[in-house]
């Protein structure tokens, strides 16, 4: 299931290459042979496969049905169904061309209703040809619909930016533009990586940035890009794309990796499916690689570097035509007559228009943020993972439960995972919080394959017995000795266990409070998150360990939290200093 269609189909050519050899080869076979009990053997197959291919197409129907019904999470129950039917048939896919490419089209449709094609608006009809940043439209018609729910799985996506950015409309005040600004433009060129034309328009969306309307998003993204920054001008760097177009993916998605726009572009770089696909990020029933981070960022790079080399080294139709497509650049290109993004500037669409300016404002002000006034502003840490592979379809709450952390930490850090497991039929590069890959692959040893999918990891106290384990998880004895064979309570922390109706997965002292809202346990501090934190920005300013202080809420380290929202943290009498 992990494998990318491209991959799959070249499988079924090879597989129909081998059939019809086979069928030559049958051809010439003698009819006294012993060649004639074969038909019976097929047709006796053929009846098998029939039933495997109904029984998949009933899951489907059903699929179908409760998606209809928006109920997504036994649609998607019911697609797994459908899959399973046939991997878990015990006959052999591979045997029949037949059934393989049943299942192949099973997969893509299945992927088709977690990725609807949409239809993207048509194009306008007039072209707006003075260089500024204006429509003649009223801005409230001009709103922007909420992005359809992709799949029929809850995956929480957000908005992204690119959606307001094409309507976004200059006001007077930020179009004003002064001779000293102008001249400070053209200093502040000079310290960028590439070459682009200056154009009065790169100001007035710097005095976007700077002023009420644009400001916070600017903040947001200067703190946030603290995440990827590094990963990104690393992979750039290798691609050979210069380091300061990294802050395309401010513009692109603020930073979110679960960022789509209305065309179902996603992720980071907001790849659409079909240039998704042309880079090699896989997009199946359980993986989507456009919201991976290594993966999609080293496709951005990729992608900018082949759209630079149709442009003669020109950054800025790169640019244009990451956003638009290169044909349009093109046609564009043809009815100006030249090669030049503020010649083509009248033929091209609204977004194009605002898109190029404003990621060069976003570099800019990126270069020198204090001289634009985002003074004191914090970059937040970059985010550190240990990458651990495991067997097909490992269960995402096992790996939360063998790494000390939650489940929601474990799919923030594997944003590109659709579900709570990971693909079936091969192995999986799953990203850990740092530190922990011995203590994950210490454990994981002691599950076997086939059970990684269902087990689950308890912690168990100092003295406890596995009687003592079972009467508070409701796992009896002889289940938690088989599941545990040679483990000795007096040296382990943890025990594997069945994910069925576990009461308590932590030890828990005995205490006569009831209340649930008691004070917080003894060496355990509140405090309450602003605007804008994050667990890394509190255990920052409080030198204490990220991770720590993530495991005992539950929350990614790197999460924006809700203003108001109640945080545990270590007490400053135990809190050990933070891990330099």
């Amino acid at each position: 299931m992990s494998a990318s269609f491209p991959r799959l189909m070249a499988r079924v050519a090879l597989l129909t290459a081998l059939v019809a050899s086979a069928a030559s080869s049958f051809a010439q076979i003698p009819v006294a042979s012993s060649a004639r009990s074969i038909p019976t053997e097929v047709e006796q197959s053929e009846g098998r496969i029939n039933q495997i291919m109904t029984r998949a197409e009933d899951h489907f129907r059903r699929g179908k049905l409760n998606l209809e019904d928006n109920k997504r999470n036994q649609a998607r129950e019911e697609f797994d169904k459908a899959v399973d039917s046939i991997l878990e048939s015990g006959f052999d896919v591979r045997a029949s061309q037949r059934l393989q490419t049943y299942y192949l089209e099973l997969v893509e449709r299945i992927y088709r209703e977690e990725v609807p094609l949409q239809q993207q608006p048509a194009a306008p009809s007039a072209v707006n040809t003075q260089l500024v940043a204006q429509t003649t439209q009223d801005p409230a018609s001009q709103k922007t619909p909420t992005p359809p729910q992709i799949g029929f799985h809850d995956q929480k996506f957000e908005p992204s930016p690119l959606d307001e950015l094409s309507k976004l409309v200059l006001t007077e005040r930020e179009k004003e533009v002064s001779s000293e600004d102008l001249l400070a433009l053209e200093q502040a060129q000079r310290n960028v990586g590439f070459s682009f034309t200056l154009n009065p328009l790169i100001q007035q969306y710097i005095n976007y940035y700077q002023g009420p309307r644009g400001r916070a998003t600017m903040e947001n993204g200067l703190r946030r890009s603290g995440q990827f920054m590094k990963l990104a001008r690393k992979i750039f760097a290798e691609e050979g794309v210069p380091l300061d177009i990294t802050w395309l993916g401010q513009v692109e998605s603020a930073w979110k990796p679960k960022a789509v726009s209305w065309a179902a572009a996603s992720g980071l770089w907001q790849f659409i499916p079909s240039t998704g696909r042309m880079y090699g990020l896989r997009q199946n029933a359980y993986i989507d690689e456009r919201n991976s981070y290594e993966q999609a960022t080293r496709a951005s790079a990729r992608h900018l570097k082949d759209l630079a080399k149709r442009y003669n080294g020109n950054w800025e139709l790169a640019m244009a035509a990451y956003n638009t497509g290169a044909g349009n650049i093109d046609r564009a290109i043809s009815r100006a007559g030249t090669a030049n993004f503020w010649m083509i500037y009248p033929y091209i669409a609204q977004e194009t228009r605002n898109y190029v300016p404003n990621i060069l404002a976003v570099i800019l002000i990126a270069k020198n943020p204090e001289g634009y006034g985002f003074k004191g502003i914090k970059p937040d840490a970059p985010m550190s993972y240990d990458v651990v592979r495991v067997p097909t379809a490992t269960s995402l709450q096992l790996v939360a439960d063998a790494t000390d952390t939650s489940v929601d930490h474990i799919r923030a850090l594997n944003p590109e995972l659709k579900r709570d497991v990971t693909p079936r039929g091969d192995s999986y590069d799953v990203r850990i919080p740092a530190g922990r890959a011995k203590q994950f692959a210490s454990l994981i040893q002691r599950i076997s394959p086939d059970r990684r999918e269902t087990a689950r990891v308890i912690s168990v106290a100092p003295g406890e017995d596995f009687q003592s384990v079972a009467n508070r998880t409701g796992i009896n004895v002889a289940q938690l000795q088989v599941m545990n064979s040679g483990v000795d309570l007096k040296s382990t922390t943890k025990l594997v266990v069945p994910n069925s109706a576990v009461k308590l997965t932590k030890w828990v002292r005995a205490t006569a409070r009831s209340d649930a809202d008691a004070a917080a346990p003894a060496g355990i501090d509140k405090v309450r998150a602003r605007k804008g934190d994050t667990i890394a920005r509190i255990a920052a300013a409080r030198n204490l360990d990220a991770n720590d202080v993530a495991r005992l809420n539950g929350i990614p380290v790197n999460a924006e939290l809700r203003a108001g929202q109640e945080i545990r943290i270590p007490s400053s009498t135990t809190a050990p200093s933070r891990r330099r």
